[in-house]
């Protein structure tokens, strides 16, 4: 019995070492600040505006769930409501991208693709969410509104100004997880309003600072906000270096996190079977030795 328990334990804690993490935390920055909010809006009507940022992933990774902070803008005539959330990744340009064209834009260097690697539609039924107010009242300092997308030369506007609205922190369930290979992506977040609203999502720590963040490794840089509309597509603009400019052009993250699956490499996965393997087989081989003693 000693021994059989013995050798079930390490079966167990073999199985525990090459099983993946479900609802581990994959990318944390989820701390809003009020320095830039950036509008977003999926093509329903309107015209599509985008906003991306990084993040790294060391081995093949299974994106269960997402949430992200931003404000809620109204316009005159209605309060808004969320009719509908996008959440797409792209990868880093040039993949997936047409590197022959000229671009409109002062450089592509660490932009987001020009082209989703995947999407995620809450109107196809491929993503639940819910939201909660953070804020009733909030204020940011400044933005990047509809219509404050320009190609090169005239890209560096200094930004909208500030826009005041309600705090929101949105969380996304999908149905089918976003199934990501090692690399390194940005997360593309969309939100449509009712009446005539604008969401903004809000910029966050820089460095980032959420709880339970892994750094990004050693060679690999957190990469900036970026954004673009639907004139300006496929392209890319900085929001901080591109947009806002100065003599010191600030930089931006975003505030979201990411939550998964982490899958396990393939070569620890065999060294850790075949070890239970050999646990097994010798196992066998001691209860023998025993009952012919």
């Amino acid at each position: 019995m000693k021994r059989g328990s013995a050798f079930l334990t390490t079966i167990g804690l073999g199985w525990l070492l090459v099983m993946p993490v479900f609802g581990a935390t994959i990318y944390n920055n989820l701390t809003p600040n009020n320095l830039m909010g950036v509008a977003t809006r999926p093509n329903t009507g309107v015209s599509e505006i985008e906003a991306g940022d990084d993040f790294f992933l060391g081995a093949r990774t299974f994106i269960t769930t997402a949430s992200f902070v931003g404000v809620i803008v109204p316009a005159v005539g209605g309060t808004p409501s969320i009719s509908d959330v996008v959440a797409e990744m792209y990868r880093v340009f040039p993949l997936d991208s047409n590197t022959a064209r000229t671009p409109n834009v002062p450089t592509r260097v660490n932009s987001p693709s020009d082209v989703a690697f995947d999407t995620r539609d809450s109107a196809a039924s491929q993503l639940s969410f819910s939201s909660s107010v953070l804020n009733p009242t909030f204020t940011i300092l400044n933005s990047v509104q509809p219509g404050g997308i320009h190609p090169s030369p005239n890209q560096t506007t200094g930004g909208n100004g500030p826009v005041t609205g309600q705090e929101v922190q949105i969380n996304l369930t999908f149905v089918t997880p976003f199934d990501l290979p090692s690399d390194h992506f940005f997360f593309v977040p969309q939100v449509a309003l009712t009446n005539g609203g604008q969401f903004y999502w809000l910029s966050a720590s820089r460095p980032i600072s959420g709880g339970g963040t892994t750094p990004f490794p050693v060679g690999v840089s957190d990469l900036q906000a970026w954004t673009r509309d639907a004139a300006l597509d496929p392209d890319w603009l900085r929001v901080g270096t591109d947009i806002v400019g100065g003599t010191t052009p600030p930089t931006f993250n975003m505030a979201f996190s990411l939550s998964g699956t982490d899958t396990p490499e393939p070569a620890a996965t065999w060294l850790v079977l075949t070890g239970l393997a050999l646990v097994g087989f010798r196992f066998r081989q001691s209860a023998r030795c025993s009952r012919r003693g």
